[in-house]
């Protein structure tokens, strides 16, 4: 079974504005409002690949429940806690560039998380994976996933996935997490250096996080692709495939389901790597989430 972890979910509210002026009132071209959050958007995606998901974390509110209403009528599993609170809400602009502005989130507390660590505990299985992604509340210590690992005690069979920034990754470390996967932004930050496209200095990078405690590590690169590097001692590099950018929102959690899904297909990070470059891609290419046959396609491109 495929788990996923979403501290902070969002209703995510999406507007097409032509032309949006500052300091003055704009109408919207186009709206939209959909269920958000990285683990829920993995969820969504490994569904569409025909993957066994289950969704976990928390809820708020009447947002909150807006978003189990919408994933229960697409056929999500999920096992949500109910909190204090309203789960945040995004909004999405569209424009001549893209501007997001994201709320808080619940009021997620220390005991809500050992009830979901409870929970997670009573379905885990040998050989499951548990994919942790996003931000987190800001009642929550940015060690957070640290400590939930530490009280889950996941068994060393189960394949732990962090796709996060900050402290929120590198405290995870020390858990030797199957795989992390920082964008190109977040590996920067977290060494301080200027953001570079130099593949070699990427990966050089990579490799600090894999001494850390990461197992394997992706590096992002949006438009320009993606660098790993795997326990097996390899490097690689994939080119992205090229098309209109229409909507970043969820790129890199579909390219996390790519590889998680194509994993465990294949057992081949090679391959791995480039369905989810491809997923990543696909999801960029259009409105929603893509569908298991755009990122075929967009697979067929860069082959």
């Amino acid at each position: 079974m495929l788990y996923t972890v979403t501290f902070n979910p969002s209703l995510d509210y999406y507007l097409k504005v032509n032309n949006i002026k500052r300091g003055a009132v704009n109408r919207a071209a186009g709206e939209k409002l959909i269920p958000g959050g990285k683990g829920i958007n993995v969820s969504l995606a490994l569904k569409e690949l025909g993957d066994d998901t289950v969704a976990l974390g928390f809820i708020a509110g009447f947002t909150g429940r807006a978003i189990l209403n919408e994933i229960n009528g697409r056929g999500l599993k999920n096992q949500f806690i109910e909190v204090e609170g309203q789960t945040r809400i995004n909004v999405k602009i569209k424009s001549v560039a893209e501007t997001d502005i994201n709320g808080e989130g619940a009021r997620v507390t220390p005991a809500d998380v050992t009830l979901l660590v409870k929970r997670l505990k009573k379905m885990l299985r040998g050989g499951d994976w548990i994919i942790i992604s996003g931000s987190v509340p800001t009642t929550l210590p940015k060690t957070i996933y640290a400590d939930f690992l530490d009280e889950l005690k996941p068994p060393k069979s189960v394949n732990v996935v962090i796709d996060a920034s900050g402290q929120l990754l590198t405290e995870s470390l020390r858990h030797k997490p199957f795989l992390i996967k920082p964008n190109i932004f977040e590996l920067c930050e977290i060494f301080g250096i200027p953001q570079t496209l130099d593949v070699r200095k990427i990966t050089e990078c990579a490799y600090k996080l894999q001494k850390l405690g990461a197992r394997n590590v992706i590096v992002s690169l949006g438009a320009d692709g993606a660098v790993m590097v795997t326990e097996t001692d390899q490097s690689m590099y994939v080119r992205a495939a090229r098309g209109q950018l229409v909507n970043s929102v969820g790129a890199g959690d579909t390219m996390v389901a790519g590889f998680v899904h194509e994993y465990i297909n294949t057992g081949n990070y090679f391959k791995a790597l480039n369905f989810a470059t491809a997923a990543g891609s696909a999801c960029a290419f259009t409105e929603m989430l893509p569908t298991r046959e755009q990122i075929e396609y967009v697979e067929s491109l860069m082959l």
